[in-house]
């Protein structure tokens, strides 16, 4: 998928423009699609069982609500490679609600794109729900994703 795609219409409900430029979808599942506008090239669902079938490339990512990710490593290899896929597709990550899990999600991806840890929070909050990121652990997990035990840094 080597392709450049169109991206996100960064005015549409749910997408967050990350520092980099690039654009992410987060998406409440309990929603229906939009009705307009295109749909994702990729997408990440973090949820305790396996998403619905969507007709585009998707991962599920084992994560239970109010919770973290079941696999740490596993979750930091999806959500690289959900980042790497957003500079030139249209990614979208949602759980159930889309605040909890998806800000943490996309707390953890400002992180790649070099929001520090202690910010990525409140970058999400301020650009995409101002009640993303739910619980004190899901706090603490984005400020620990940022520890040099992960990436050294934005690799694309």
């Amino acid at each position: 998928m080597g392709e450049t795609r169109e991206p996100w219409d960064e005015r549409d409900t749910g997408v967050l423009r990350l520092p980099s430029g690039r654009l992410i979808r987060g998406r409440a599942l309990r929603r229906p699609l939009p009705a307009d506008g295109p749909v994702p090239t990729y997408g990440v669902y973090l949820l305790g069982s396996p998403p619905p079938q969507v007709p585009w490339p998707a991962q599920w990512l084992r994560w239970p609500d109010f919770r973290l990710p079941a696999d740490r490593a596993e979750a930091r290899t999806v959500l690289t490679e959900a980042w790497q896929r957003a500079r030139t597709e249209r990614v979208e990550i949602a759980c159930l609600g889309g605040r909890g899990r998806t800000g943490t999600a996309l707390a953890c991806l400002a992180v790649l794109d070099g929001v520090p840890p202690e910010e990525a929070v409140a970058y999400v909050r301020a650009h995409y729900d101002r009640h993303a990121v739910e619980t004190p652990w899901q706090r603490r997990y984005v400020r620990r994703f940022g520890a040099p035990s992960g990436p050294a840094g934005p690799e694309a």
